[in-house]
């Protein structure tokens, strides 16, 4: 006897609005994006000259520690901060928590990393979304924090070489990298856990296509690697989500120390 089989389609969980968002946050995260990640090691290239980063176990432990103990308490802690701030359209706030990020860069690199990559990414918005798209509560983003990207700033200190904490948020075009991620990442309704998931994966995949090019690895330790980061990054996440101004932190003396005999290494393939 023959049965007939039937099927039911899938109900839609997610909303244009939701799947729109998501699909940013990939576009954000990846290493194809033009702002430079794939450029810089974050002070590994000379973890390794230095004989502390040998192979895939010890690549991996490194940028597991580096996660915890650097990324969630410094970047994605202020990264949360900073989508409230542009969320709220408080332009104090960016512009404490860009200065924030500058000044704990302790080197030249490392300074020039975030700067470059928050220019770049800035950018790749004027480029392609000279507009952002509005939002719907509970993500309503302030227009006139987004406007000026539009036209660009013609005081911005890329081209005067001057920083000027007078300037308000909707006339820089010059923001350290997470907060430019922010921007970007607000700007198209974005929620908070999910940007800072994104974030700590795109940054985990530069690192470990790092880690593949200078120790040099194998495609597949690389992608055992990478395996283990995103095991680990809904917790650094959930860290980074609960520290506030008091607890958040840049204080890694070691990656510091790296970062600066990186910039007077003889050979190296990265920028940092």
């Amino acid at each position: 006897m023959d049965t007939a089989i039937t099927t039911t389609p899938m109900a839609n969980t997610t909303t244009p609005t939701a799947d729109a968002a998501l699909l940013r946050l990939i576009w954000l995260a990846s290493p194809a994006l033009p702002v430079g990640g794939f450029s810089y090691s974050e002070g590994m290239e000379s973890a390794i000259d230095a004989g502390l980063v040998t192979g895939e176990d010890s690549a991996g432990a490194w940028l597991v520690d580096q996660l915890h103990l650097a990324l969630a308490r410094a970047d994605l802690a202020v990264l949360a901060e900073a989508l409230r701030a542009w969320r709220e359209g408080d332009a104090a706030r960016i512009a404490e928590l860009d200065t924030w990020v500058r000044q704990t860069r302790e080197t030249s690199e490392l300074r020039q990393q975030t700067t470059q990559m928050g220019r770049s990414l800035v950018a790749w918005m004027q480029s392609f979304h000279p507009r952002p798209v509005r939002a719907e509560p509970p993500f309503p983003v302030r227009p006139e924090l987004v406007e000026g990207l539009a036209a660009g700033a013609s005081t911005s200190s890329a081209r005067t070489g001057v920083e000027d904490p007078a300037r308000t948020a909707a006339e820089r075009t010059d923001y350290s990298y997470p907060i430019a991620f922010a921007l970007a990442a607000q700007a198209h309704a974005a929620n908070d856990r999910g940007t800072l998931l994104a974030f700590a994966f795109g940054w985990a995949e530069n690192m470990m296509q790092a880690a593949l090019k200078a120790v040099p690895l194998g495609q597949s330790a690389g992608q055992r690697i990478l395996l283990r980061l995103a095991g680990e990054i809904p917790q650094a996440v959930d860290h980074a989500l609960a520290l506030g101004d008091d607890a958040r932190q840049s204080f890694a003396p070691m990656l510091a120390i790296l970062s600066a005999r990186h910039e007077t290494q003889y050979s190296r393939l990265f920028r940092s």
